[in-house]
Formats: structure tokens, C-alpha cells, sequence
């Protein structure tokens, strides 16, 4: 990467969800970037743990447990920065897949809170630090979910789609101060856990999405994708990035390898 493609300084880099998949691995991209990152999510040992490994490999990491949905401890957690320069708001995540008919509300609800609200929360409380550093970034990290329906897919469909919704409108809203609005929206994307708790533990369910596609991406991928946007000159925003692996045209169509 060119001299030229990179901030002129790094700074703070907070991730949200960096406990595991693509905000572990957005953390450790940022990380070998020269970003000073800051580990949020509410599974402690897990962001301790992989602090410990990017200090290790002589980054600078810090970890800290948070629940973007409680807005008291978030706002306490905001407090600790006058600048930064990065955040991710990575933590979100999908529960059923069930029709609009028998979904379950409290599931819609979660949804909704994780993914739309907590996004909202975290921007919010650090938006004055990000725009004092002369030269934020705000990074969500949504879905092709939020750009296009599919069956099943109602109360995910619908947080993601309000998550596109609060990114735009965040860029219209401050235009004309230092701070940038990229949205990242992955398509199908295997990590460890998404399908997983998507689906309640049930590993057949979530051996399903995947079956017969050679490469799905992964959350590397996304993370590469991640901070080749937030690397770029200041003057550069990129609005809105879609990626998907080659074998998904669409959220409903996908190619599938017989066997």
C-alpha cells in the first residue's frame, strides 16, 4: 500500500464485536495498519484474549467489555476518548429464519436492538471524538440484507435494511465536518458463530446455508475490504461497499456444486 493511501495518523480504532468473525478479524487488519485498536464486546475472554495476541505480535490493543445496548455503560465507555480516529460498529447478528407470520417479536426485537440501536448508541456517544480528531471514520458494517429481501429473512431483513437507513443518513446529516460514513454490506460470509446462533446451536441448520458453495467468503475477506476503506485518503469516501463471493449473484440466488 502507497505512502499516499494511508492516514497520516492511525490513531484510535475502536471495533465493536470483536470477539469473533468479522470484527476479530476487522480488528487485527486495523491493527497491522498502525491503528491503536480498542476491543469492544460482551464476551470478555475472548477480546482479552486476542488484545493479548495483537500486543503480542507487538500491536497496540486494549480490550473492554461492552453491551452496545446499554446505553449507560456505553456513554461510560465514551468518556475514556477526547479523539479517535476509527470505529467499527461490527456487533450485530441474526436470530431465526422463520416467515413474517409465525416470527417470534422478541427475536425481531433483539435484532433490532443489537444491530440498529446499538449501532445508534456507540456513533452517538463518540461522534464529538471522532470529529475532533480532524479526521474520523465511522465504519457500519451492515449486509446485502439491507439492500434486498428474501423469505425468512423478515426481522434481519428489516434491522439491516434501518441500519442502511441510519448510515445514510448520518452522511447527509454531517456533510461538511471530518468525518467520513462508510457502509460495508458482506453477503455470505462463514465464520464461526453467524449461522450458528442464527440458527440456536442447531449445526445442521447452519451446515445448510453454506452447502455446495465452494467458497463462501470469509471474514478476513470482509476485514481486508474494511480497512482497505478506512485506509484511504482522507478526501475519499467510500459511501457504500458490497461484497459478495463470486457464486452469489443475489440474497436468493446462489450457486450450489452437486455432489
Amino acid at each position: 500500500m502507497s505512502a499516499a493511501a494511508t492516514p497520516r495518523k492511525p490513531g484510535i480504532a475502536i471495533v465493536t464485536g470483536a470477539s469473533g468473525g468479522i470484527g476479530a478479524a476487522t480488528a487485527r487488519g486495523l491493527a497491522a495498519a498502525g491503528y491503536r485498536v480498542v476491543l469492544t464486546a460482551r464476551r470478555k475472554d475472548r477480546i482479552e484474549a486476542l488484545a493479548a495476541e495483537l500486543t503480542e505480535a507487538g500491536h497496540s490493543a486494549t480490550a473492554y467489555e461492552l453491551d452496545v445496548t446499554d446505553r449507560a455503560a456505553v456513554d461510560t465507555f465514551a468518556t475514556a476518548f477526547r479523539e479517535i480516529a476509527v470505529l467499527v460498529n461490527n456487533a450485530g447478528g441474526a436470530l431465526g429464519a422463520d416467515p413474517v407470520s409465525t416470527g417470534d417479536p422478541a427475536d425481531w426485537r433483539q435484532m433490532y436492538e443489537t444491530n440498529v440501536i446499538g449501532t445508534l448508541n456507540v456513533t452517538q456517544a463518540l461522534l464529538p471524538a471522532l470529529t475532533a480528531s480532524g479526521d474520523g471514520t465511522v465504519v457500519v458494517v451492515s449486509s446485502t440484507a439491507g439492500h434486498g429481501t428474501y423469505e425468512g429473512g423478515g426481522g434481519y431483513v428489516a434491522a439491516k435494511h434501518a441500519e442502511h437507513v441510519l448510515a445514510e443518513t448520518l452522511r447527509l446529516e454531517i456533510v461538511g465536518t471530518p468525518v467520513r460514513v462508510i457502509e460495508v454490506a458482506p453477503g455470505m460470509v462463514k465464520t464461526e458463530g453467524f449461522a450458528l446462533t442464527r440458527f440456536g446451536g442447531d449445526e445442521e441448520k447452519a451446515a445448510k446455508v453454506y452447502a455446495g458453495v465452494a467458497e463462501p467468503l470469509t471474514a478476513d475477506d470482509v476485514a481486508d475490504t474494511i480497512t482497505w476503506a478506512v485506509t484511504r485518503p482522507p478526501h475519499v469516501n467510500i459511501d457504500l461497499l458490497v461484497v459478495r463471493p463470486r457464486a452469489q449473484a443475489s440474497n436468493t440466488k446462489v450457486h450450489r456444486e452437486q455432489r
